[in-house]
């Protein structure tokens, strides 16, 4: 299962990168999409696939259950949620009032505009 969500994050990562390189805005809104979707992916990788139970310390013991979950990947997983969600509206917004001023989505267009 390891081996396949790597694959699955080199996959995102290299079509988020290829996405990016393109000159039209939209693609590179999608580009930036896709990694972070792989970055999230990456983080929840690298923590360790595990089913356990959650992580409550209880009233007796200072310790969690030794089969609890980590609670620190997820509260960065979250974390990247909220920043990449912020991110995309912000750079959506951008090309929405870009191409509303210019009337193009090409990033060779815009710098001819100057």
């Amino acid at each position: 299962m390891t081996l396949l969500l790597a694959i699955v994050v080199g996959v995102l990562y290299s079509v988020g990168i290829y996405l990016m390189m393109d000159r039209n805005m939209i693609r590179l809104i999608l580009g930036l999409a896709l990694l972070s979707h792989a970055a999230n992916l990456l983080i929840f990788t690298s923590a360790g696939i595990a089913r356990g139970s959650p992580p409550i310390i209880s009233t007796e013991g200072n310790v969690a259950p030794p089969d609890a979950a980590d609670p620190v990947p997820q509260a960065l997983i979250l974390t990247a949620i909220v920043i990449s969600f912020g991110v995309l509206a912000f750079a959506m917004a951008l090309v929405y009032r870009s191409y509303e001023t210019i009337g193009s989505e090409d990033l060779d267009e815009m710098r001819n505009v100057e």
